[in-house]
């Protein structure tokens, strides 16, 4: 993210001294991305953010994935899946590959272990609920509809409100508006269906006393995706000032311009943001096709280099009508195999000026693979419901 920020105190020039009212040194911390050659900020310490005075290791939840194989179009019902009620600890991996993982939880109101991603950039959209996020960097204040992207190696914890559910994206890259709507330097073009005033930085600085902390560390081995418990001798939350271009931030589904034309278009005008082989979009309400013969509802289709996922969180999706698809829903429909709206829902959307739907998709350019989540609310008829019949019942229409 290319937008300068800055919060609390930073002395006049970058690396060089900056001490307190008693005299005493600052400890600077650079954050960047790509080996300094990227995004980056400053941050000021009051505590010396290396002092660790144990780290053991942390037990991850079940990080097992089944392939989609035989493939087949998958529900994955997810208000139906049961989770604890932590942020972090207690996310159920419902589809995953080795550049994203999709996890669910529904929280508690207690805050969540401090915690940080070493892997990559997290994107987790908050379906319902609010709360905050308290960082290094300040604390974010999120509600329904937000996209709380949370860069690489961030300290942080969730502080909700009132229950939340929350669907995390965790790449294994960063996380970036496209490229296609970035200028040359990074600024947001008048084509893009957001701009900077959309994206809401942390409130700060956020400083908390405290010692011998413990800090949930996500980070990768040869044997796989580990997980380290650190002991902090301060409290990391010590930071009295920072600036630069790298920070977490949210974005508000309902702040999207959705682009439409005359004809249907292809879900790329839907995207939000891009990671290392995977896309994310959004589909939100909006007035449809005005050609005179539009089909509003997609064609049939076969993106034949990605698998696809939607998450539906809102309105009434015209294209699935007759699927078993619902709110909380998420369907899986993998490369290889050509899909569309139900035979009924062709039809029926004709003549239809305008859509109140909403639905979060994350398109990945390597198969996706069941996570124990998603094995565990897996709704099984719906491969069958375009033809009204499967294997095991010769009249499977809807599951609904």
């Amino acid at each position: 993210m290319a937008f300068y920020r800055q919060q609390g105190e930073v002395p006049p020039q970058r690396h060089t001294q900056f001490r307190d009212e008693q005299g005493r040194l600052y400890r600077e911390e650079l954050m960047g991305e790509e080996g300094f050659s990227s995004d980056s900020s400053l941050l000021y310490h009051r505590g010396v953010p290396s002092a660790i005075v144990a780290a053991e290791v942390w037990e991850l939840p079940d990080q097992s994935r089944t392939p989609n194989h035989p493939l087949k179009p998958r529900h994955l019902k997810l208000h139906d899946l049961a989770t604890g009620t932590d942020a972090v600890t207690d996310r159920r991996q419902v589809l995953g590959n080795n550049d994203v993982r999709i996890s669910y939880v529904v929280t508690g109101t207690a805050p969540s272990a401090h915690y940080r991603n070493a892997i990559g950039d997290e994107c987790v959209y908050v379906e319902s609920g609010s709360g905050s996020v308290e960082t290094i960097f300040g604390t974010l204040a999120y509600r329904p509809g937000d996209y709380v992207v949370i860069p690489r190696a961030t300290t942080h914890r969730w502080v909700p409100a009132e229950p939340s559910r929350l669907y995390a994206i965790e790449a294994n890259s960063h996380i970036a508006p496209p490229k296609r709507y970035l200028s040359r330097y990074g600024q947001l073009l008048e084509h893009a269906p957001y701009c900077e005033r959309d994206l809401h930085g942390p409130d700060g600085p956020l400083l908390v006393e405290g010692e011998d902390v413990d800090v949930l560390v996500k980070h990768r081995t040869s044997a796989g995706i580990v997980g380290t418990r650190m002991t902090y001798a301060t409290h990391p939350f010590d930071v009295v000032g920072w600036d630069g271009c790298l920070y977490p931030y949210t974005f508000n589904i309902d702040d999207y311009m959705p682009i439409t034309g005359k004809i249907h278009q292809p879900p790329p005008v839907h995207q939000v943001f891009e990671g290392h082989n995977f896309v994310i979009c959004n589909f939100l309400p909006r007035k449809v096709d005005y050609h005179p013969l539009a089909i509003p509802v997609p064609y049939y289709h076969s993106n034949v280099d990605s698998d696809e996922v939607m998450f539906y969180v809102g309105g009434d999706y015209e294209a699935r009508k007759g699927s078993g698809i619902n709110i909380g829903s998420i369907s899986l429909h993998p490369g290889g195999h050509a899909h569309g709206p139900q035979p009924s829902a062709i039809e029926a959307s004709l003549g239809v000026e305008y859509f109140d739907e909403s639905a979060v998709m994350v398109d990945t350019f390597a198969p996706l693979e069941l996570g124990e989540g998603g094995v565990a609310c897996e709704d099984p008829a719906y491969a069958w419901t375009w033809a009204g019949r499967g294997p095991d019942d010769p009249a499977i229409f809807s599951n609904s």
